[in-house]
């Protein structure tokens, strides 16, 4: 379709700047590559580090559990004995020393009734001292392993607890550190999305810079066409990039998710 007179000055300079723009490569680098990618933020790296340096440090309290399985024969760390009261040997001398206090007077009292009836140094009173003497030994070596067998007990009671508080210190910490690396993480890289909405934001406003010249000649072009009685064609489009705030949510949950899973 030949263009009338009146169009041809204008279908040149058209030409001239179609032309001076084709021949020149658009610098994709002005929008695209590792300068436009968020870098890591510093709670992210906190979270990181904190995550590495938490990994086995539950395992004192493990080592310490482990001591505190099995019989606990023996005198070692761990074993029944060590949890033993250092005063129960105390308590128990004391106790058997009030017994044979309290036992002496009752031997006074066969020998003052002995005396009395006039029996006194006779057989029955040897007889009923004998099995005095007898039931205060008996007695007095029953309440001395009563005694031994409750501070056994409760050695062993306290044995036990300190399994479970050394198991429940462990997963305490773990549970802590967890839940330190995920918030910290989580917020790290909501910032890091924020930061990368920003880098994505400056990369689309290159692109569409870098690609102004194109649009403009288009509708310059297309202008001429229907100034000539043609059909305009289709509109040059500036290639789509993806919405910086939801490509920088995505981000933000998806690593923030990662981070999550650490617990």
């Amino acid at each position: 379709m030949a263009l009338p007179d009146y169009l041809q000055e204008t279908a040149k300079d058209y030409a001239k700047q179609l032309t001076a723009s084709s021949s020149v490569p658009i610098d994709t680098s002005k929008f695209t590559g590792r300068s436009f990618v968020a870098g890591e933020d510093p709670l992210q790296t906190q979270a990181i580090n904190l995550a590495t340096s938490g990994i086995g440090s539950y395992q004192p309290f493990l080592t310490q559990a482990q001591q505190l399985t099995g019989p606990g024969a023996g005198t070692g760390a761990g074993s029944v004995a060590s949890f033993m009261s250092p005063y129960q040997s105390g308590v128990i001398d004391e106790t058997l020393r009030q017994y044979d206090l309290s036992r002496a007077g009752g031997m006074q009292q066969i020998g003052d009734q002995a005396f009395t009836s006039g029996a006194f140094g006779g057989g029955r009173q040897g007889a009923l001292e004998g099995q005095y003497m007898a039931d205060t030994t008996a007695n007095r070596t029953g309440l001395a392993a009563n005694l031994l067998n409750t501070g056994f007990q409760n050695a062993q009671t306290q044995r036990a607890q300190d399994l479970q508080n050394q198991f429940a210190l462990s997963n305490f910490q773990r549970a802590g550190i967890a839940g330190d690396v995920g918030n910290l993480g989580q917020l790290g890289a909501f910032r890091q999305g924020l930061d990368q909405s920003q880098l994505q934001a400056d990369a689309q406003a290159a692109q569409t810079a870098a690609y102004e010249p194109f649009g403009r000649l288009s509708q310059y072009g297309s202008g001429i066409t229907g100034l000539a009685g043609g059909v305009a064609g289709q509109q040059f489009q500036t290639p789509a990039a993806p919405s910086p705030f939801s490509t920088a949510l995505s981000t933000a949950l998806g690593i923030g998710g990662l981070f999550g899973k650490f617990r």
